[in-house]
């Protein structure tokens, strides 16, 4: 009797449609970061769907071909968002104002018009490189274990 061997499947419609997915997906969580400092959002949502993606890039193809594409160590860019975020966080400290008060004013920007830009959108930004260094992190380690 034969024993079972494992066997490599080559599902081309989850992996081309992957490809398309996950672009959406990308775009979806861009939209939701930018969105976050006045509607439901923001860098956390913002960084678990985009790690969202990475783990239907992961489950699609295999973690090789995912560290081709995003050639990425994610535990740098935990630390990166968190040094991000608490230098934000407490740059308010250097003139006198209170921990996490944000300042914001407005820009003429040439595609976008007159823009509202705030420092918080930076701590969001570290926000989101924690969520998904983390998340990511977390998946590897679990995938690789197997």
């Amino acid at each position: 009797m034969k024993t079972p061997t494992k066997k490599h499947t080559n599902d081309v419609i989850l992996e081309s449609s992957t490809t398309f997915i996950t672009f959406i997906i990308f775009l979806f969580a861009v939209y939701l970061f930018f969105a976050g400092h006045y509607t439901p959002g923001g860098g956390f949502i913002g960084g678990l769907v985009t790690a969202s993606a990475l783990v239907l890039v992961l489950l699609a193809f295999d973690i090789q071909t995912l560290r081709q594409i995003l050639p990425v160590d994610y535990k740098q860019m935990t630390a990166i968002g968190m040094l991000i975020s608490v230098l934000t966080a407490s740059g308010a400290l250097l003139f006198n104002v209170p921990f996490f008060t944000h300042a914001h004013d407005y820009f003429n920007l040439p595609l976008f018009g007159k823009t509202s830009l705030h420092t918080a959108m930076l701590f969001d930004l570290g926000v989101y490189l924690v969520v998904v260094g983390v998340t990511m992190t977390i998946i590897q380690t679990i995938g690789e274990s197997d």
